[in-house]
């Protein structure tokens, strides 16, 4: 059973099912993991504009869900997806491009 925390909201991760890539990290309401469930295609909850967020509406570069692991402490979500197009809003395949020791 998923551990929400207290603003109800849980940690999701995401990898590319047939690389391993990680892909992005969104957070998840109890609303958009039922409809990621039911959809097939992953949703989330945008802390920014406090709204459910189904990826790929707008940009058409949805991610399609093959499973849906939960870590052993119950507090993260592991999505292993088919992304069908970039996952970052700049574009880029991965949210996760730059370097640390870069900036």
């Amino acid at each position: 059973m998923p551990k929400f925390d207290e603003k109800g909201l849980i940690p999701a991760i995401i990898q590319d099912a047939n690389t391993g890539e990680v892909l992005m990290l969104g957070y998840m309401n109890q609303e958009s993991l039922e409809r990621t469930k039911s959809t097939g295609q992953a949703w989330f909850w945008s802390r920014s504009r406090q709204e459910l967020w189904h990826k790929g509406a707008t940009s058409g570069n949805y991610i399609n869900v093959r499973s849906i692991l939960i870590d052993c402490d119950g507090d993260t979500i592991l999505i292993r997806a088919e992304p069908a197009g970039p996952v970052c809003h700049t574009g880029s395949r991965s949210c996760f491009f730059r370097r640390l020791d870069e900036e």
